[in-house]
């Protein structure tokens, strides 16, 4: 199944079981208890992919077709590649972009 079709297979799946609206601090809390869980169990891949899929829920709910959010998802990505990163000063440390 392609990224488009599951995007909009969960679309349809949010919609039925949460309703409609942006939900947006609902999302953003249950993203912050998401990330506790990361913390306290860093190897668990599904707590890692709960925050891939609230984060993906609040895209469309914030007006976004399936296919803008994966059309974004690529095209953020691809500048992300394009940019310069300096090594981290530590592993738990956070790494951003070099400023132009």
């Amino acid at each position: 199944m392609d990224l488009v079709k599951w995007m909009e297979r969960h679309i349809w799946w949010s919609m039925q079981t949460f309703g409609k609206g942006r939900r947006t601090h609902g999302l953003c809390a249950h993203i912050a208890t998401e990330l506790e869980e990361i913390k306290d169990n860093p190897t668990d891949i599904m707590e890692w992919i709960d925050v891939i899929i609230l984060a993906l829920d609040g895209a469309w709910r914030a007006g976004y077709t399936a296919e803008e959010v994966v059309s974004a998802l690529q095209k953020k990505q691809e500048v992300n590649f394009l940019r310069k990163y300096p090594v981290p000063e530590s592993e738990d440390m956070p790494s951003f972009h070099e400023k132009a």
